[in-house]
């Protein structure tokens, strides 16, 4: 676990070169691999024993976040977010502190049946048009193992 990012800071360059090339010219079936790949590797990857993601970066909370989850922990969601969350320099509203206040000892999440759309998503490499999102994707690679698995395999998969 501590050496991935170091894998990604040595990968860096390369995966960045990968994804130039591929912004420019999108395989057509660049969806459907991805999908292929994010399901096998979240079929041998058990999130709970890492949950990286959840101890280094926060995410974006929705306004339908917000509501959802303060329903859930019986609180208004003006009480949620004064409790919770802070606006950020991008005026999104994100985590007052890291890890995750929500994290448990175990790396289960006290409130991951209704967990924000963004971690639901994490690490986004099932997205749709994924090439969009390759700054994203490069920075994740570095929190997420399976992310940085992905990456590798689909550079393999789909050469540049």
């Amino acid at each position: 676990m501590d050496i991935l990012p170091k894998l990604a800071k040595d990968k860096h360059n390369e995966s960045k070169k990968y994804f130039d090339k591929l912004k420019k010219k999108p395989p057509k079936n660049l969806d459907y691999v991805m999908q292929d790949l994010h399901e096998a590797e979240f079929k041998r990857t058990d999130c709970l024993e890492c949950a990286n993601c959840c101890k280094t970066t926060g995410p974006l909370f929705t306004a339908a976040d917000i509501e959802r989850i303060a329903k859930f922990l019986k609180l208004k969601p003006q009480q949620f977010i004064e409790q919770y969350l802070r606006i950020d320099e991008d005026n999104d509203y994100v985590l007052q502190s890291l890890p995750c206040t929500f994290l448990d000892h175990d790396n289960k999440c006290f409130i991951y049946d209704v967990r924000p759309k963004a971690c639901r998503e994490f690490p986004h490499t099932d997205r749709k048009k994924f090439y969009q999102i390759a700054n994203l994707t490069l920075k994740n690679v570095a929190i997420c193992p399976a992310a940085y698995n992905i990456v590798e395999e689909m550079k393999k998969k789909l050469p540049m």
